[in-house]
């Protein structure tokens, strides 16, 4: 193990775990979490803690390099099989910003069905009357119909927010229909895309769920349903969802993450009405941030002190991990 480990972190943390980080070894953190800084300056780092994607590049250029640590639950932005290759463990945090992203998901509905977006630019470009006209239109939440795909940590406290806060009834389609809660109605896609008021979108992307939401599952929807994705943009087709929202068949869209990030600002998405853009932050908050940064910094210290990590995701790198950093 190195006596001084360098832990390289792509973002600023929060400053109580950079302070407890900084106590295991020396911190560095990227300049800016673009892939020519986080290249450059990554030189000499034994573990990476993860909120931007990570060049392969690096992961055949550190020798020393024992471990990615993710400050979150998705893996996409990790390249997994280089790592597993060159014996470098990848592990994340699962679970520490559900609360926080299920919060922003429902949010985001409640503004969509209430018309905030266009109530907020008619106010503020003419007047009262202009932004109080759009009233009549406004929708409850309670009671509608919420769809979840994908049910991991996420779903499980949207489900209990939207059942409890709102008496919402709650279906899902998921890869573990035997573990949805007695209260979620496990479902198939189709029955998922035409039933959901709200069709919240909380899957892993893999090459199964790339692209899934196309303009034919879209097509399907309720007319005037709200979808919200916090998952990744590519499992929504972008052209398809613009469309629809154009057209008015959806009412509506919440949109964490795209295709290309960051979003431009001349981006088809930037002028419309009926949507609610945020630059990929559903699961930041400070309190989230303290937590994930909390179960990063154990981590960490697990490692460095010779242990198998928590939340080993890829424990076939183990062999080639024990042979570059055989025990004392």
């Amino acid at each position: 193990m190195p006596e001084t480990p360098v832990i390289f972190s792509t973002h600023s943390l929060h400053p109580d775990v950079s302070e407890e980080l900084g106590q295991l070894g020396t911190l560095k953190v990227a300049s800016a979490p673009t892939p020519e800084a986080i290249l450059a300056e990554s030189v000499g780092a034994n573990i990476i803690v993860v909120r931007a994607p990570i060049p392969a590049e690096i992961i055949a250029r550190e020798q020393g390099l024992m471990a990615t640590v993710r400050h979150g639950a998705g893996l996409d932005m990790i390249p997994m099989e280089d790592c597993t290759n060159a014996g470098v463990m990848v592990t994340n945090v699962r679970g520490a910003n559900a609360v926080t992203v299920a919060e922003h998901a429902i949010w985001s509905a409640m503004s969509l069905l209430r018309k905030n977006p266009m109530v907020t630019r008619d106010l503020h470009a003419g007047g009262w009357e202009h932004g109080r006209r759009h009233s009549p239109t406004g929708r409850e939440i309670s009671g509608r119909t919420l769809g979840i795909l994908g049910f991991g940590n996420i779903g499980t406290a949207l489900s209990g927010m939207a059942q409890n806060g709102f008496g919402m009834s709650v279906i899902s389609h998921t890869r573990s229909p035997d573990k949805l809660p007695e209260t979620v109605e496990a479902v198939s896609l189709t029955e998922l895309l035409e039933r959901s008021d709200i069709l919240v979108l909380s899957c892993p992307l893999t090459d199964e769920t790339r692209g899934l939401i196309d303009a034919t599952a879209i097509g399907s929807m309720k007319p005037g349903a709200i979808l919200v994705n916090v998952a990744r943009g590519p499992v929504v087709v972008e052209n398809a969802l613009i469309e629809a929202l154009q057209s008015g068949h959806l009412g509506g869209a919440a949109i964490d993450v795209f295709n290309q990030q960051p979003l431009p600002i001349d981006h088809p998405l930037m002028t419309l009405g009926n949507v609610v853009l945020t630059p990929h932050m559903a699961g930041i908050t400070e309190e989230s941030m303290l937590r994930l940064g909390q179960k990063v910094t154990e981590i960490t210290a697990q490692i460095l002190a010779g242990d198998t990590p928590d939340n080993l995701c890829n424990p076939e790198a183990l062999p080639a991990f024990k042979a570059r950093f055989p025990a004392p």
